[in-house]
């Protein structure tokens, strides 16, 4: 096994994931400044624009990657999230026009959109099935790497504020005026590396051998793992290829048929309780979360840091466990321990009980998640659909995925208005504990078994 070729392309396939989680949270850190430098500050209506334009680019880029995926190469498509990061990254911090920003910001999340649907399938497709879920895995380390290191560069760049600043002398400072396009800018670099190193990495030999490009397929999977393994999963593909020729067409009228409605369902369901579990509103919310448990704004900085750390350290964790501990067992631990976690969590702000205990509670959240839901989401849905239908199967899972999270972003002002903290972290408690029950019913173990294997079994 050629595992120095094996890890340096699905390392570049994964920086997909590290400008998708950059790109994600880097705004939650501008937001202050920018939102006074384009006179947004007292507009709920238009603060909400510009948090959710990304999310409806990533919702379009999620709708086409696979389709585009299926008819023109895993590689190519790659190739154009790169360009869209790297585009949006310098646009994003140059405009002074509010449109024109949330036009970047919109280019963005189309590239968000396609490297969700496209890095962890590529890895999948590319990946020995000993080591599969440690190497998609790899694609929500880069991802959690990437919000760490846009918490990192927003707290870096950000100039202290002075107490009893106004929101005047805060627009007319650095951060008012530069800072923020700075943070953006950051981008750049991972963004062009991408675009670069995407050029030396091969076409997925899964799409090859199902476009009749035996010989090329063959080339790849001989460079992964010797002949005897190319010709091994060569066969294997081709078997399941002719089966579903016999069958139907790929494309997404074969995806809603009764052979595919089972796995459909788990993956929609995967995919949005990957968001509707809550998480993620503790990046995109910082400020409300920690202000509520009684921190200032120079401290909601330094915790959300704290968080990014935790993200990584249990990504990490989850590197070591996704092929030991199985996909089910961790699916079931991190719904079960959230709901747990919320439920704690939302006594403690039905008690107005703030400080230590609180960022406690959030960081243990974080990771919970991070060692689970987060990166096991990913495989999963890498790898439950079958050959034919992947590529239209995962854009369509993470378009279900993107519709999650813009449902959680915009609903959380508003729960959080009407219900109060704790009331908002108890709806997210019951959310994961109807999570546990279908995984529990419902949700096959996957680990050890080939792609194909698993066509065989979630289809028949």
């Amino acid at each position: 096994m050629n595992k120095a070729f094996i890890y340096f392309i699905c390392l570049v396939s994964a920086m997909g994931g590290l400008l998708f989680g950059y790109d994600w949270v880097v705004i939650g850190g501008a937001k202050p400044f920018y939102e006074l430098y384009f006179d947004i500050s007292s507009s709920p209506v238009m603060q909400g624009v510009a948090m959710s334009t990304a999310l409806v680019g990533c919702l379009g880029g999620a709708m086409v990657a696979g389709a585009l995926a299926d008819k023109y190469g895993r590689k190519p498509l790659l190739i154009v999230a790169a360009v869209l990061f790297t585009v949006s990254a310098i646009a994003t911090g140059l405009f002074d026009d509010f449109i024109l920003f949330n036009i970047a910001r919109f280019i963005g999340g189309v590239g968000i959109g396609v490297a969700s649907a496209l890095s962890p399938m590529y890895i999948a497709e590319i990946s020995p099935s000993a080591i599969r879920g440690k190497l998609v895995s790899l694609n929500q380390m880069t991802i959690v790497l990437g919000i760490l290191g846009a918490q990192l560069v927003n707290w870096l760049l950000a100039e202290p504020i002075p107490e009893g600043f106004t929101s005047v002398d805060i627009l007319a400072s650095w951060n008012g005026q530069m800072g923020w396009r700075w943070m953006f800018w950051a981008e750049t670099v991972p963004a062009a590396a991408f675009l670069l190193l995407a050029f030396f990495i091969p076409e997925s030999p899964r799409w090859q051998a199902i476009k009749g490009m035996g010989d090329k397929a063959m080339e790849t999977l001989c460079r992964i793992g010797g002949e005897a393994y190319a010709q091994t999963e060569l066969a294997n593909i081709r078997e399941t290829v002719r089966a579903e020729c016999a069958v139907e067409k790929g494309g997404l009228r074969a995806l809603f048929t009764k052979r595919y409605s089972f796995v459909l369902l788990l993956g929609v369901v995967v995919a949005v309780f990957q968001q509707w579990c809550g998480t993620n509103v503790i990046f995109n919310y910082a400020q409300e979360i920690f202000s509520a448990a009684g921190y200032s704004v120079g401290d909601v900085l330094f915790n959300i840091v704290i968080t990014g750390i935790a993200n990584v350290v249990f990504t990490i964790v989850a590197l070591y466990t996704v092929d030991r501990w199985g996909r089910r067992s961790l699916m079931l631990f991190g719904a079960g321990g959230l709901g747990v976690i919320y439920f704690i969590l939302g006594t403690g702000y039905h008690f107005h009980i703030t400080g230590f205990f609180m960022v406690v509670l959030v960081v243990a959240a974080i990771a919970c998640y991070a060692m689970s839901l987060g990166p096991v989401t990913w495989v999963l849905l890498a790898e439950i659909f079958p050959n034919r239908v992947r590529g239209v199967a995962m854009a369509t899972c993470t378009f279900a995925l993107w519709v999650g999270c813009t449902t959680l972003t915009f609903t959380f002002p508003s729960l959080n208005a009407h219900l109060g903290s704790s009331g908002t972290f108890w709806i997210y408690a019951f959310i994961c504990l109807a999570g546990f029950l279908f995984f529990w019913r419902r949700l096959p173990e996957t680990k050890g078994k080939s792609l194909e294997e698993l066509e065989r079994e979630l289809t028949d």
